[in-house]
């Protein structure tokens, strides 16, 4: 049950703080992502922290009687590798590793924190391994830009807005025969949906046409949530209330430094790609359906590097450092910076990508939605 509760705990995303302390009992600080709030309308706004006891953190918080809590922007993490012990400090200080000014309580408080809690100790108690540190608020300071740094899967983070899905409410039914909101899968979308729209808005001129590009997840969300009329990525992971029409299918190819002994050949095979170095394609669905092809093969697939940017895995694979399994194919075989790329078949039977147009299955096409279907049949009738 602890080790469930630990691998639980840890898709649970949180901010990442340093909790600091200064007084009678000398200076000390940690970092934590166990933190929230308790109360805003206590005589004064209140919240917790929780520290391990064996820290030297918290004996000084319960003598002090005091703490500051540092929420770190997303560019701070190595502070939070110092007070963490990951990165050590040849002099042992780990407040030396950024600028710190002296609190309201006398805490330290960081030169240029996202925000910064400034608490007197109200109350404490053990609770297991932990203290569990109550604060009343004595002071803050609040930066007006950055964003937080996160924890979260065991690694760091930062939070990015949905354009569109999260700040567009539903609009009613009656109110989309002008305009058209189009979700398209990451990888899908350069490749695709310039070609529709500029087609779309030479038949429908006045329409309102706004496309957001996405994960799996954004896409239907989107959908269910009426920021989208229609989407366009792959029949991967989709449930019955989600209304598909296939477009065509693609067939997964290999992407090779133009200088790799794999490169000479035509087609290669997965039991030749398993033991080679992979960078890995990290958007879900596409993850899973490319690792999938060598499960499926009785094969494990030896991924040293990840990115979620299909450009960022093209450049790691112009400089040797893996292959990569991917459906969408560009027409320039160059990286970024100029570095010659190849491309070979699979020499194995795999299950196609299928490329579809999507909407709910409770909402009627209009007839805009109905001109982009067309515009994807026109366009994949061409390709395929």
């Amino acid at each position: 049950m602890r080790d469930a509760f630990l691998d639980g705990m840890s898709q649970a995303a949180c901010t990442v703080s340093i909790v600091t302390t200064d007084g009678p009992a000398g200076r000390a600080g940690v970092t934590v992502s166990a933190m929230c709030s308790v109360s805003a309308d206590t005589p004064g706004p209140s919240l917790l922290v929780c520290v391990h006891h064996l820290s030297p953190a918290c004996a000084a918080i319960r003598d002090n009687g005091a703490f500051c809590v540092n929420v770190l922007r997303d560019d701070q993490s190595a502070i939070s590798d110092t007070f963490a012990g990951r990165i050590k400090r040849a002099d042992g200080d780990k407040f030396g590793c950024a600028d710190w000014t002296a609190g309201a309580t006398g805490a330290p408080v960081l030169g240029d924190p996202l925000v910064a809690f400034d608490c007197r100790l109200k109350k404490h108690f053990q609770w297991g391994t932990h203290y569990i540190f109550v604060g009343e608020l004595a002071d803050i300071v609040v930066n007006d830009s950055g964003s937080p740094l996160i924890y979260a899967n065991r690694a760091y983070g930062t939070p990015a807005p949905l354009p569109l899905a999260a700040a567009q409410a539903p609009r009613a039914a009656n109110d989309a025969s002008a305009s058209l909101r189009i979700g398209c899968f990451v990888t899908l979308g350069p490749y695709f949906v310039p070609r529709l729209t500029a087609g779309l808005l030479a038949d429908w001129p006045e329409a309102d046409v706004g496309i957001v590009e996405g994960t799996q997840t954004q896409l239907v969300d989107g959908l269910r949530g009426g920021a989208f009329d229609s989407a366009l990525t792959y029949d991967l992971e989709l449930d019955d209330d989600i209304a598909v029409e296939v477009l065509g299918e693609t067939t997964p190819h290999v992407l090779l430094p133009q200088a790799h002994p794999l490169a000479a050949r035509s087609e290669i095979t997965l039991a030749e790609l398993a033991p080679e170095p992979m960078v890995l394609l990290d958007i879900p669905p596409s993850r899973n359906y490319f690792s999938s092809l060598f499960r499926d093969a009785g094969l494990q697939a030896n991924i040293r590097f990840h990115s979620p940017s299909f450009e960022m895995v093209r450049g790691m694979v112009g400089y040797g450092l893996g292959y990569a399994i991917l459906v969408t194919k560009p027409a320039n075989s160059m990286t970024y910076d100029g570095r010659a790329l190849v491309v070979r078949r699979l020499a194995d039977e795999v299950r196609p990508g299928r490329i579809v147009v999507a909407r709910r299955t409770d909402h009627a096409p209009t007839p805009l939605t109905d001109a982009f279907a067309d515009h994807c049949r026109s366009v994949f009738v061409t390709r395929h």
